[in-house]
């Protein structure tokens, strides 16, 4: 019967005359409709394997006359794809999986045209292709612009014209430094007629201390950073120093090889420097538990599983958790692949829960001591201050004293405490006496003595929660790894030493076998996926999604590279050019594919929707972060101070309330003052537990994230519209504004060209000034209005400007603030 549906469909294709279609490509037709459908039962996982087929090989594929090249009729796979028989088809109903006419047909031609097979593409070496040759030459730039207009003339597209000047220099500053250019930027740009103005504008922007910020944003996200350590406790760290690390490299454009070796093993390098023990906090910026059930070994096992999981997604792009229990279901990664990639973080001198530190930062070993010798200073002052007065003696005579009299106090309010006071000091071993020494510390020493007790809080203050000690790596430790069955961190299965997967080139046979080996094999001219991985991520951050749509799996479930020789162009490029990050930037946004104007037809729209073919300039909206730092940046509040401790701008007083569930430490959300509100918000502190209330599409920064994450929830928008730091933005915008010019035109188009980078249109500038007028009439007749609206934030109102004209002034300018063209890059 399928031998004559298979002649049936044949003879109507010739009779119908149906052009010839292209071959059947195994990577891009075939491969992804067998991973979907079959691997999960016929692939890398042996535990789950059917009938001992595999169709992820070419020799499981050749076995059991599953595929017969040439003969789709008589191969087994097509007889069950076609098949109506519920105890012969595939995939199985059970399976909740079908294929669709078109997919049977694909898996069919495939056959007939002798069942072409090539391994996965990004497991194999990178070549660099030759850029092609185009039609339209006077259009390319660079390299890469040949790429894609070769795609875009296959596919009979035309490019979109390069974008007007105005809107380059605030795409290009937005993308290299998370800011837009301030009117003197934007006014020596235009006026710059020379043929390389732009290419001299991007240079000084790729020189900029804001470009280190700005590129460190979604390094943070992949190293999981914040400034505490989660669960309930949620202890404050010192992981802000590694922070500062990543913008100074950034910066410094140190190469990304050396930028990965030292994150990844700086403290195994000959003589390390602090900067390259500081480094290796990348893989210190997990979650750590300090939650009094947690089993140490258990917590340590969570750690290694996560370091495992983050150096994977980072650096090779593969999704392996599943192999902590079972051989990769999809990509070739088994589990003693996994286990033996954890040996090299076995070593560390970490029991995996806190210890030995305060209430506020929690802290674990091994951590580096970063005092300075101010600090150290400071401390020893303090010291023999105390000892000058004799404290301890003076302080244990109070304490007697007092827990005698408590002890004899029959009406003392807290019977538990004159319980324990009245017994003997040996018989308060079994009990509870810590309450006794917390109660005297915490409620009657400061009443009794409070110099002392001054002069103890703030020696305990620098010693603990101002004392900066980073958490850092180090292979102190020896320690045997097994692997685990089912990853239960109890059962010990098979002893296995380090090793990098085995699918992969394999070690040089002189590298070390440790966290060093690994770091320098990552980055090794042989090994495949990293200079992939890493140039797709940047090419995401430009453009919104990456060559390779799951930037975070490069495996065979993968989304197919539309521009796969582009991606290893790009990738050659990078190594082979001293993996130099900023020519690869400056290369990426000086190229004519980058500089095309956003506008899009609706038929282009249609036909490419997430503009994958680049026949169009990138339009996105901006993230979370980067529009506060816009806000701040064109009103002028904006501080450009380069690193430093986290920073508390405005949040909800009670932001923190629900983690305050015991007496341990208070939660009371420390909100800055100052200089401090108006940082950018990479240096916002960043609560595991509780993240910043304004930042929507941020990661939660619990585990490595490296896909762009975009908002569309309608909370943003309450957020820019009613959020202290957009009003008090808009009110100092609109004095910025009304203390330019006495022009009301000018002063709309001044503020409109503040944020926008260009002039508004006729019809816009009719648009605001019927806005302000009405603002203007509202805050007139209601003054305590006007006087509510401008007291919000911290910094004072100028009193010198009318109080209705700035109010309506600051209503025009948050709608500017507001508006979807302000919100996107476009």
């Amino acid at each position: 019967m399928l031998k004559k549906l298979l002649s049936f469909f044949a003879t109507i294709g010739t009779a119908l005359a149906i052009p010839t279609p292209p071959p059947v490509d195994y990577t891009h037709d075939v491969r992804p409709i067998l991973a979907e459908n079959c691997f999960y039962c016929h692939g890398q996982d042996a535990t789950k394997r059917k009938a001992k087929l595999r169709l992820d090989t070419r020799e499981g594929q050749l076995s059991h006359e599953a595929i017969i090249p040439h003969q789709p009729a008589e191969s087994d796979l097509i007889t069950r794809i076609f098949s109506t028989k519920d105890d012969e088809q595939m995939p199985p109903a059970n399976s909740h999986r079908a294929l669709t006419l078109a997919q049977k047909e694909t898996l069919r031609r495939w056959i007939a045209e002798g069942a072409s097979f090539t391994p996965h593409w990004a497991f194999t070496a990178i070549t660099r292709p030759t850029p092609p040759k185009v039609h339209r030459e006077k259009w390319v730039y660079n390299p890469i612009d040949r790429f894609v207009l070769a795609r875009l003339e296959s596919e009979q597209i035309t490019p979109s014209p390069e974008a007007p000047r105005a809107t380059l220099i605030r795409r290009v500053s937005l993308d290299l430094t998370g800011l837009p250019p301030t009117p003197a930027e934007l006014e020596n740009f235009l006026a710059d007629k020379s043929p390389d103005a732009y290419e001299r504008l991007v240079d000084r922007l790729l020189a900029s201390p804001r470009y280190g910020e700005r590129m460190a944003l979604p390094w943070l996200d992949a190293a999981r950073y914040a400034d505490s350590n989660g669960y309930q406790q949620d202890g404050d760290t010192f992981q802000w120093i590694w922070r500062d690390w990543v913008v100074k490299a950034l910066n410094t454009n140190q190469p990304f090889d050396q930028f990965t070796i030292e994150q990844l093993a700086g403290d195994l390098l000959p003589t390390p420097t602090t900067e390259q023990r500081i480094a290796t906090a990348f893989n210190r910026n997990h979650l750590l538990n300090g939650e009094g059930g947690a089993i140490p070994e258990e917590q340590r096992y969570v750690t290694l599983f996560d370091r495992v999981d983050t150096t994977a997604t980072n650096w090779l792009g593969l999704t392996v958790a599943c192999a902590q229990c079972h051989d990769h279901k999809f990509d070739p990664v088994t589990q003693r692949d996994y286990y033996s990639l954890l040996a090299g973080f076995n070593h560390v001198s970490e029991n995996g829960i806190v210890n030995g530190s305060s209430s506020k930062v929690r802290t674990a070993a091994p951590v580096l001591d970063l005092a300075t010798p101010e600090h150290k200073a400071q401390l020893a002052a303090l010291e023999a201050k105390l000892a000058a007065m004799k404290s301890g003696e003076l302080i244990a005579k109070i304490r007697s004293d007092w827990e005698a009299k408590v002890a004899s106090d029959e009406k003392f309010p807290d019977p538990a405490i004159r319980a324990t006071a009245a017994l003997p000091a040996k018989d308060r071993l079994e009990l509870p006496a810590n309450n006794l020494r917390r109660y005297f510390f915490k409620q009657v020493l400061p009443v009794l003595n409070p110099e002392i007790d001054h002069l103890l809080g703030e020696l305990n203050r620098l010693k603990t929660d101002e004392y900066p000690r980073v958490m850092v790596m180090d292979d102190n430790q020896a320690r045997d790894t097994f692997i685990l069955d089912r990853g239960n961190y109890e059962a010990h299965l098979e002893k296995v030493p380090f090793a990098t997967p085995t699918f992969l080139p394999p070690l040089p046979a002189d590298a070390p076998r440790n966290r060093l080996g690994l770091a320098r094999w990552l980055v090794s001219p042989e090994q495949p996926l990293t200079a992939r991985v890493i140039v797709n991520r940047y090419w995401q951050t430009f453009f919104g999604l990456g060559l390779v749509k799951t930037s975070e799996d490069f495996g065979v479930q993968s989304d197919a590279p539309v521009h796969r020789a582009l991606l290893d162009w790009l990738a050659a490029e990078f190594r082979e050019g001293g993996w130099n990050t900023k020519n690869l930037h400056r290369l990426i946004v000086t190229s004519a594919t980058y500089r095309q104007s956003s506008r899009v037809t609706p038929a282009l729209l249609e036909r490419d929707p997430e503009n994958r073919l680049y026949a169009r300039g990138a339009r996105l909206r901006l993230p979370a972060m980067m529009i506060r730092d816009q806000a701040l940046a064109v009103s002028g509040l904006l501080i450009n101070k380069l690193g430093g401790k986290p920073v508390y701008p405005y949040q909800p007083a009670d932001i923190w309330d629900s983690l305050a569930i015991t007496k341990e430490r208070d939660f009371t959300y420390p909100q800055s003052t100052g200089a401090d509100l108006y940082r950018r918000s990479l240096y916002t502190f960043w609560r595991r537990t509780v993240a910043p209330a304004n930042m929507f599409d941020a990661s939660a920064r619990n585990t490595c994230k490296v896909r762009t994450a975009i908002t569309s929830t309608p909370l943003h928008a309450l957020t820019t519209l009613n959020d202290p730091t957009f009003i008090e933005a808009a009110r100092a915008l609109a004095a910025r504004t009304l203390q330019a010019t006495s022009s009301r035109d000018r002063r709309l188009e001044h503020a409109f060209r503040l944020v926008l980078a260009r002039k508004p249109d006729a019809t816009e500038k009719k648009i605001l000034r019927a806005s302000l007028a009405k603002q203007l009439a509202r805050f007139t007749a209601d003054p305590s209005a006007a006087q509510r609206f401008l007291t919000v934030g911290d910094i004072p109102r100028d009193p010198t400007l009318a109080l209705a004209e700035h109010a309506a002034y600051t209503a025009v300018c948050l709608a500017l603030l507001n508006l979807d063209e302000t919100l996107t890059k476009s």
